[in-house]
């Protein structure tokens, strides 16, 4: 399977899913525009995969507007994600608007503005990394289930519009990947339960799967390739768990 003269946008790519997506597409000669709001590590990923650095602070939704208007591509990896730790009647509300800006509003509006594109040469695909909190809840996290679940319905809506338009959209719903987030979680969920990342790691974030290991990016990216085949021209609308067994138990 060959993506040459294929152009891949992928959010969040700097480091972690985004830049292993970014790799793998790459790797099967799509184009990458690597979107990330921190410059020097999406130069450095651009370089790597013979790609091009966008430098976007989604939660800056002019500014995505803006980019959006110079860029055409036939496939979108949605993985762009923040994520914020507050119990619902403490919820700061602008974390938790910011939170649904980057990650419901941004690609709602990427959306939107690449899909006459992508209607238009009868080919398309989306893939968006969502997470097992787009189909479960979760505490503390009210903005990002609630971001994710929205992704989920955003997705859907658009297998449908896109489906006789040759565009297919499907989401990515992993448990705990191996990335600076997860990392940066587990120290944060660790100074407010008096624990250590470790243990959060171990008793916590694996403590549903029946898998008790971290999920490699590499895996991700797999699957997302996977989904820009041939072999998945018929799989849209779906959203796939990369969960360890989370969610047979």
């Amino acid at each position: 399977m060959t993506l040459a003269g294929r152009t891949a946008l992928v959010t969040g790519a700097a480091s972690g899913i985004g830049a292993a997506c970014a790799r793998r597409l790459a790797e099967r000669g799509a184009e990458v525009v690597v979107l990330d709001v921190r410059a020097e590590d999406a130069g450095k990923v651009a370089a790597e995969v013979g790609g091009r650095a966008l430098v976007v602070d989604l939660a800056d939704l002019a500014s995505v507007d803006d980019a959006m208007a110079g860029l055409d591509a036939d496939i979108v990896v949605n993985n762009a994600g923040i994520q914020h730790l507050a119990l619902v009647h403490e919820f700061p509300p602008e974390e938790f608007g910011r939170l649904l800006d980057v990650m419901v509003q941004a690609p709602f509006r990427i959306a939107r503005a690449l899909l006459p594109g992508m209607y238009a040469r009868g080919w398309g695909r989306f893939v968006h990394v969502t997470s097992i909190r787009g189909v479960r809840g979760d505490r503390r996290k009210a903005g990002y289930v609630v971001a994710k679940h929205g992704v989920e319905g955003l997705s859907k809506t658009i297998a449908l519009e896109g489906a006789e338009h040759g565009v297919t959209s499907n989401c990515i719903s992993p448990a705990w990947v191996r990335t600076p987030l997860t990392d940066d979680l587990a120290r944060r969920q660790a100074d407010i339960h008096g624990s250590t990342p470790e243990r959060i790691v171990r008793d916590v974030m694996l403590g549903g799967a029946a898998i008790k290991e971290l999920i490699d990016a590499d895996e991700v990216a797999e699957l997302a390739l996977h989904l820009c085949s041939p072999a998945a021209r018929h799989t849209t609308g779906t959203s796939i768990p990369l969960d360890g067994g989370w969610l047979a138990g």
